[in-house]
């Protein structure tokens, strides 16, 4: 049975598009040895190079290809969707972003400031034939074009391809209500070795090892290191600037650890949290909303609800997946169909 993690309510979605306006879309290519896709996620449903909101990034591992966390690091805010693909998607997708933001305003990169495009990534390529160079730029715009409030979950998207303690992963969310306010996770799963794998606490490492074994996967090998990554975004209602959603994005990985990851050498594992409650405007003659920040002290349930809904997101991502084959013959398989027990009620 699927577990429900930490004492906090859940969303009514239990999603992260339970923060009011969020939304997120998916493009999945699915075809043989194309096993791929692209994921948004969209802080609101205006212009965000017109009407930024204030965001931070934390690394806790840094084996990975995203770009544009630098200038975010340097304002605080995000102007444009948060895109999600695979690694050598990143440059295609990128460039879809400052596209569109360009048809949506002819004066960037004239009069106007240019724009930060911001993508990150996850390796599928045991899945997915990455040489193929599969996603396009029209991927990216069919799936903010369908992006809402309803979070598909699993092998979709920048999920598609992607594996979690040796077994299929991908896209994950979750929700926690705290303090008056709505954290949402979003995870891109693509982490972990079999037998660290814990279960709302439980060591699932050993059965699921066992179980790969009896369907013919082979063993990893010995003390190869970790190659895989995750990405989680957290959204939030509550008014946060950058410095308190650095500190908020910093508790996701509170949340990761408690799935059994280490943040091993060759993984990239990223965090990312941004705040709904007000925008800041890119014209510097518009005002700057007025508004009183969530005192520090008052954060702790919020770092609670980040770290519970990034666990529970992670299981999300397990237990939505299906089992899907891919280049070469590679198969990973689903959680439920190597371990159906867990679809049982507990006694």
């Amino acid at each position: 049975m699927l577990p429900h993690i930490g004492t906090l309510a859940a969303g009514e979605r239990n999603a992260i598009t339970d923060v009011p306006g969020v939304l997120v879309g998916h493009l999945t290519r699915a075809d043989g040895p194309v096993q791929t896709g692209v994921s948004v996620v969209l802080p609101h449903a205006g212009d965000l190079y017109r009407d930024r909101v204030p965001a931070a990034a934390v690394v806790l591992n840094g084996f990975g290809k995203s770009i544009g966390l630098l200038q975010l690091d340097e304002l605080g805010v995000l102007e444009t969707p948060i895109a999600l693909t695979n690694t050598f998607a990143v440059p295609t997708v990128a460039t879809a972003q400052i596209r569109q933001c360009i048809a949506a305003n002819p004066e960037v990169g004239r009069s106007q400031p240019t724009v930060n495009p911001l993508v990150f990534e996850c390796n599928d390529g045991y899945l997915n034939d990455l040489q193929r160079m599969a996603v396009t730029a029209q991927d990216y715009q069919d799936a903010l074009a369908a992006a809402g409030p309803v979070v598909a979950q699993g092998a979709v998207g920048a999920g598609r391809g992607m594996s979690c303690f040796g077994i299929k992963g991908g896209i994950g969310s979750a929700s926690r209500q705290a303090g008056g306010h709505c954290v949402g996770a979003l995870v891109l799963a693509n982490f972990g070795r079999e037998g660290q794998c814990l279960w709302a606490g439980q060591p699932l490492g050993p059965v699921l090892q066992q179980r790969l074994a009896a369907a013919g996967v082979p063993a990893a090998a010995g003390a190869a290191p970790e190659k895989g990554s995750i990405i989680m975004l957290l959204a939030t209602n509550a008014p946060l600037d950058a410095r308190q959603l650095r500190r908020l994005a910093l508790r996701a990985g509170a949340g990761l650890a408690r799935t059994g990851s280490v943040f091993g050498h060759g993984s990239g594992d990223i965090a990312l949290a941004f705040s709904t409650a007000f925008t800041v405007p890119q014209d510097p003659r518009r005002p700057m909303l007025q508004l009183r920040l969530l005192h520090d002290a008052l954060l702790d349930p919020l770092f609670q609800a980040a770290a519970d809904a990034t666990e529970q997101a992670i299981l999300h991502a397990l237990w939505h997946a299906q089992t899907v084959q891919g280049r070469d013959g590679h198969t990973r398989w689903a959680l439920r169909a190597l371990l159906p027990e867990l679809e049982q009620p507990t006694r």
